[in-house]
């Protein structure tokens, strides 16, 4: 064991650097020299790298702390390195023996944790807590942070559901825990506590805040952990702190990029001569009489595609003293999407002030305001088949005839409907949407305001107080122009205008003592009292029928008052909490955390208003044992435990447990316009509670070979019950649901995490890796129901992972001769699916589970290479064992007559051409939803490489660096969409994997520059 140790732990470059040197080690002025390099305590130290400043020279201490290294002379500097120790650089001069001592780097031994209401180094920490660092998250190109987040993180799944500029994303620590609720985690930004949500083509609420002003982003995954928020600690908790002001002299940093989009990959579609023959083949008539003189005709997604130019710059200027310290940032973003009329621009500035006024008082704020603007396109319908070509941008592209033309000859847009005597009225020329005005613009206000004081030694008491202000507006006109002149009539043209504003306000009273007893024990106690309120308002003013297209939708009322509605909407919730933690040590070897809050929140039902969140964990340093010094290539060995229960706030609106009266439409008495009435919509529910989830936990880190080598291992079983659920009443009732918490949900699984210091010295390389198995299952419904049916192809059963599809299973095509079995809807050239229970028909019975959305595992692997000034980064992330049913295939291998196909029907079956897998040609009809249209949504990404460099000195400047990165720069998949990771509906748990044509991947070339004056 001693032996592999020796060897494992030397760098590789030295053994290859030794082989290359050798013909030259009796070189006239080369000394060698001798040594040994200990710590502060006097004690032999292992793998201390040993190199020769300015060169690629160099070697590492054995076990017993001795080297041996030639130099070119006397001149020559050597330099000891270790992480977690200071290094040191010694000239030779006249000496051939030189021994060093390294000093601990306090610093690096006590890396500091944000656990939320404080902080942990990191040896104390028993709960499963991941950190990020700000370089990695920035490293791409990313608009909110929780994409710089993606597969850095095991446990966290973050699929990008929309592409589009700002576009939404899910988040999923450990899996899914509800079923009508949210599953996304709480982020906390400087104490201030935000959610994100919204449905495919929204904007992600992240997306407002600029990644370049983040410090750091901590991950609270178990139980333990986030019981510390208690009611809203379920899904997993995001802790964000970002960038403060450090004392000394004032720096100016900018940090700039610019780049180049393109989409990374188009769908082949008929072209116009076998689209005219499918039109004759569909309609049994000469639509087109001479379909070979018609070429290849318009690429429609050529015409809504574009290169699009992608850029930010960040202004901070940062400083202090030991009394005052500031940081003030301005940051501007704009991303042009690769799809015509979309962008997202983000214009932001933050203030982080901190100042001492004694030695018992603190006072400081961070204030942060944005102002973001996002031009829209609607992409990604939910409905089956035509929707998408009439509601999508990206849909009616890939459905629009090849035989129409774009422009009137006076470059006007002409409309379908107007060309080929009015034949394809049911699509829409695509280009009609990049005239369609849906721009959306927001306001954000972060506030954190602090007092802290020293009442005596060790006991602190800090109070805060956090705003959080979001003000938005939509401007939405659809006009008349783009409608076709034969279409139009009194109500063509529709404008709106949509206003809405969120206030948050939260208050925190925050007690903390801590406390080193007979030197071997800490104590730190922390209590928190909490009031948090929300209040949300929206309205609405919508017309249409307006004369012309002049004001667009700034003067509603020139349309008729009959065209004309107005709305609005209000609601208002409150939650008070209360929290108490216990962190106890004993010898920095033994470890126990208690955690509990009490939290009340006003829209939960009368009966169960208060609920209760306890957590424990537990630590055990092994690697501090004394029997653990006889294994000498374990650096750190730590294991650990804990247990808890938290709660999903999120799962219903602020009234969701009282009864629901809604306007209804009224009645029409006498020919007069219909009264408005008020009805009830919903039944009460005096119980209703919190989503409960309970997990354990049981982790393991490991540091190997003098820490070169870090192992983080966690296994976690994590069941959610008393899950919201809809029960359904018996018409009597005058009601026809019920909501209760009914349904009962499980996750487990197993993560490891891996970072490794392969090479050191002047040339260094470090890489890190990640990867996570999860397994969700359905426990049980309400009152022993087994199933409850999404939609026609996605369903929930008990015993199942959410997110499982339902179909037929395809069986070829029918050929001739064969019998069309009843129920099938079909015909010879028509679809066959399989009869599973063989009775001779086709019914909902010889329907199956055909796939899953939820992988077998997601991963991320990073590599980090330097040399002299010269950096490679390279990052990739994957997930492997899931399915997508891709929907718009569906839709665009349907041969109905109107719209294009995807090219590969243009092998369709015919008595000549018997093919067993495309139907042939039929008016208006439909195809079975089977599992031909389940993919493998397997992918492998390189998610960014960026080569960069840094310049050694600069007059004027204390740092510079240029790079080069390319972000998405392919991606190994089987997938035939436009991308496998997609979500046509948002955030939701139960309809996930599903592709409806949303927006595009795009890939992305820039160059950016970093300074600091």
């Amino acid at each position: 064991m001693q032996y592999l140790y020796q060897f494992v732990k030397r760098p590789l470059q030295w053994l290859f650097l030794g082989l290359l040197v050798l013909p030259l080690s009796y070189t006239y002025g080369q000394v060698v020299i001798k040594g040994k390099v200990t710590d502060d305590a006097n004690q032999p130290m292992a793998g201390v790298a040993v190199f020769e400043k300015g060169s690629t020279n160099g070697t590492s201490t054995s076990g017993s702390g001795d080297y041996a290294i030639t130099v070119s002379g006397e001149k020559a500097v050597l330099v000891f390195s270790f992480i977690g120790y200071n290094p040191e650089e010694i000239t030779v001069g006249n000496r051939t023996q030189i021994n060093a001592s390294l000093v601990p780097d306090i610093k690096s031994l006590s890396e500091v944790v944000v656990v939320g209401y404080g902080a942990q180094r990191r040896a104390e920490v028993t709960g499963s807590v991941a950190s990020v660092k700000s370089t990695d998250i920035t490293q791409t190109p990313v608009t909110n942070v929780a994409q710089g987040l993606q597969a850095r993180v095991a446990g966290v799944q973050i699929t990008q559901n929309s592409s589009a500029p700002g576009g939404n994303i899910s988040v999923r620590v450990r899996g899914t825990n509800s079923i009508n609720g949210t599953s996304e985690p709480l982020y906390v930004i400087d104490g201030i506590q935000i959610s994100n949500g919204g449905g495919v083509n929204d904007v992600s609420p992240l997306s407002t805040i600029s990644p370049n002003d983040i410090e750091s982003v901590e991950v609270l995954k178990d139980a333990s952990s986030t019981a510390i928020y208690g009611a809203r600690g379920a899904n997993g908790v995001v802790i964000i702190t970002t960038k403060r002001g450090k004392a000394g002299a004032t720096r100016f940093t900018y940090d700039g990029y610019y780049g180049i989009q393109n989409v990374t990959k188009k769908l082949d579609m008929l072209n116009a001569v076998e689209f005219a023959k499918l039109e004759n083949e569909i309609y049994k008539t000469n639509v087109y009489d001479n379909p070979e003189s018609l070429d290849k005709g318009v690429d429609w997604q050529d015409l809504i595609f574009r290169q699009a130019p992608i850029q930010s710059h960040q202004l901070s200027v940062n400083g202090g003293n030991e009394k005052t310290q500031f940081l003030l940032s301005a940051n501007y973003f704009n991303q042009e999407g690769v799809v015509l009329n979309s962008s997202f621009d983000r214009y932001s500035l933050r203030l982080n002030l901190d100042h001492t006024l004694n030695d018992r008082f603190k006072v400081g704020t961070s204030i942060f305001g944005s102002y973001s603007v996002n031009n829209r396109i609607r992409t990604g319908e939910s409905s089956i088949d035509n929707p998408v070509v009439t509601n999508s941008m990206v849909g009616a592209a890939l459905g629009a005839p090849p035989t129409l033309q774009p422009y009137r000859p006076d470059g006007t847009l002409f409309p379908f409907a107007d060309q080929f005597n009015g034949r394809y009225r049911e699509v829409v020329n695509p280009l009609g949407f990049a005239n369609i005005l849906d721009r959306s613009g927001t306001i954000r206000t972060l506030v954190n305001l602090y007092a802290e004081a020293q009442i005596v030694k060790g006991l602190t008491y800090r109070a805060t107080f956090n705003v959080d202000l979001s003000d938005g507006a939509r401007d939405y006109y659809s006009p008349i122009f783009i409608v076709a002149e034969r279409d139009r009539n009194a109500t063509t043209g529709f404008g709106g205008k949509y206003a809405e504003r969120s206030t948050t306000l939260l208050h925190e009273s925050i007690l903390t003592y801590s406390k080193t007893i007979a030197q071997h024990h800490s104590l730190k106690v922390t209590g928190v009292l909490a009031s948090q309120s929300n209040n949300y308002t929206n309205s609405t003013a919508e017309a249409f029928g307006f004369p012309n297209d002049v004001t667009l939708n700034e003067a509603l009322g020139f349309a008729p008052p009959a065209n004309r509605n107005t709305n609005s909407f209000r609601n208002r919730e409150r939650l008070d909490s209360y929290m108490a933690r216990i962190n106890y040590g004993f010898k920095s070897k033994y470890f126990l955390d208690l955690t509990a809050r009490y939290d009340g929140a006003s829209k939960f039902g009368e009966n169960n208003k208060y609920g209760f969140f306890p957590g424990v964990s537990a630590g055990w340093r092994i690697g501090e044992e004394g029997f653990m010094k006889t294994i000498p290539f374990v650096s750190d060995l730590k294991l650990r435990a804990s247990y808890g229960s938290t709660g999903n706030a999120g799962a219903i609106g602020p009234y969701g447990s009282l009864a629901l009266f809604n306007q209804s439409s009224g009645y029409s008495y006498n020919n007069q316009p219909p009264s408005v009435g008020i009805a009830p919509v919903r039944i009460p529910n005096k119980n209703l509670r919190w989503e409960r989830s309970i997990q354990a936990d049981i982790g393991l880190d490991i540091g190997l070979f003098n820490n070169r080598l870090n192992l983080v291992v966690d296994y976690y079983n994590k069941r959610t019950k008393d899950l919201l659920f809809v029960k359904n009443l018996p018409l009597s009732s005058g009601y026809g649901t019920y909501t209760g918490n009914f349904a009962e949900i499980e996750n487990k699984g197993i993560e490891l995490a891996a970072d490794a210091r392969i090479l050191d010295g002047e040339l260094s390389w470090n890489v890190n890796a990640n990867i996570t198995f999860n397994r969700n299952k359905l426990i049980s419904l309400v009152d022993n129901q087994q199933e409850f049916i999404v939609n026609n192809y996605s369903i929930i059963q008990v015993g199942q992972p959410l997110g499982i599809f339902r179909t037929f299973l395809f069986d070829g095509i029918y050929q001739t001769g064969e019998t069309v079995l009843p129920g099938s809807d079909s015909r010879v050239g028509g679809v066959k699916v399989k009869d599973l229970n063989n009775d001779g028909q086709i019914t909902g019975a010889d329907q199956a589970i055909t796939g899953s959305a939820n992988p077998n595992f997601i991963f991320g692997f990073s590599t980090n290479l330097k040399y002299k000034n010269f950096t490679l980064d390279a990052f990739f992330s994957g997930v492997q064992g899931n399915q997508v049913f891709n929907l718009a295939r569906y839709s665009f291998e349907n041969p109905l007559g109107q719209r294009n196909l995807l090219a590969g029907t243009a092998n369709r079956w015919s008595p000549e051409n018997p093919s067993n897998e495309y139907t042939n040609g039929f008016q208006g009809g439909r195809i079975p939803i089977s599992n031909r249209f389940m993919e493998d949504g397997s992918y492998i990404r390189c998610k960014n490489l960026t080569l960069g460099y840094n310049f050694s000195k600069i007059k004027g400047m204390s740092a510079a660096r240029v790079y080069i990165s390319a972000n998405n720069l392919f991606t190994l998949t089987k997938y035939t969409g436009y991308d496998p990771e997609v979500n046509t509906f948002g955030n939701s748990n139960v309809q996930v994997g599903v592709d409806n044509g949303v927006y595009p991947l795009a890939r992305s070339i820039l160059g950016g520059v970093q300074l600091t004056f």
